[in-house]
């Protein structure tokens, strides 16, 4: 984590990270409570953006179990090891590791060798052009999966992320959404699990499609900078991941970490050993900021 900086710290070169003391939330800056408000007097915050997978929903074992559907789908085989399946432990290691869907199939493939399938009468990869339809057929196969999963009702937003959107919104702060996702399989989840007019309020909204580099790369974070047309120093960004941290504070953002049972072993190693109960107690942190910055406003 060295790498990392802290954007308020650069210049000194104290860069670090802030360990929060509730629900495994990590905040970008080690800082008091007491300093804390000179920061957000100093910095005013003008726009609250939010990860999509592991911060608005926990959806990576739907998306773990919607990608083995698919290998299971189409009979794709790496080797003699069968029908790939990844288990929990593995898929935890792979979100932490790679962003993006079809970026990590081609990782996987890439290290454990193109698989043979159906899509291609049985046959491997042997041109870019066949490694690229076969990605893209899997991952439009599994899109589809995972709205289906997503469709179902049975999954809702994590607690607390609603009120916190509801709360921006209120104070005039611009809220927004950027996901590493393909975009069809975002917009499905958000427009379901956040409703229509929430979805529509957004002030911006990208995908994975949208970009041409993925997160831990800060591109997504730096055009959703301008299109909101505010300073990524006065962007705080929610987000559930190592990766995803680092995104952000490439882009020059201050950064939240609410983790998820998938994110906790690497995300730890920053925030400690503190319960993952979705996003209330990020609320109540993120609502000191938003009361704050109302205030200086007024």
């Amino acid at each position: 984590m060295q790498a990392l900086r802290c954007s308020s710290c650069s210049s000194s070169g104290r860069g670090s990270v802030y360990t929060g003391q509730q629900a495994g939330v990590t905040v970008q800056c080690r800082r008091s409570v007491s300093r804390s408000r000179s920061v957000v007097a100093k910095a005013a915050l003008q726009a609250l953006v939010f990860d999509c997978d592991g911060v608005i929903l926990e959806s990576e074992d739907l998306h773990r179990r919607a990608y083995n559907a698919t290998f299971q789908h189409f009979n794709v085989q790496c080797g003699v090891a069968g029908v790939v399946d990844w288990d929990e432990q593995f898929y935890d290691m792979l979100q932490n590791t790679v962003g993006g869907g079809k970026p990590k199939m081609r990782w996987y493939f890439n290290r454990f060798g193109w698989p043979t399938s159906s899509i291609l009468s049985g046959q491997k990869p042997s041109t870019e052009a066949e490694q690229a339809l076969l990605i893209d057929t899997l991952q439009d196969w599994k899109t589809d999966k995972y709205q289906e999963m997503i469709g179902s009702g049975e999954v809702e937003p994590r607690p607390g992320v609603l009120r916190l959107m509801d709360e921006a919104r209120a104070a005039g702060l611009k809220v927004a959404v950027c996901s590493a996702a393909t975009k069809s399989s975002v917009v499905f989840t958000l427009k379901s699990l956040l409703g229509e007019q929430r979805f529509n309020s957004l002030d911006c909204f990208l995908a994975g499609d949208d970009v041409d580099k993925k997160k831990p790369n800060p591109l997504i974070y730096q055009v959703a900078a301008q299109k909101l047309g505010v300073s990524p120093s006065d962007c705080v960004v929610v987000e559930d991941s190592t990766i995803g941290l680092e995104a952000a504070l490439g882009a020059g953002m201050r950064c939240i970490i609410t983790y998820t049972p998938s994110t906790k072993q690497q995300v730890g190693l920053i925030a400690g050993d503190y319960p993952s109960n979705g996003l209330s107690h990020v609320a109540d942190r993120v609502g000191h900021l938003i009361i704050c910055c109302s205030m200086l406003r007024s």
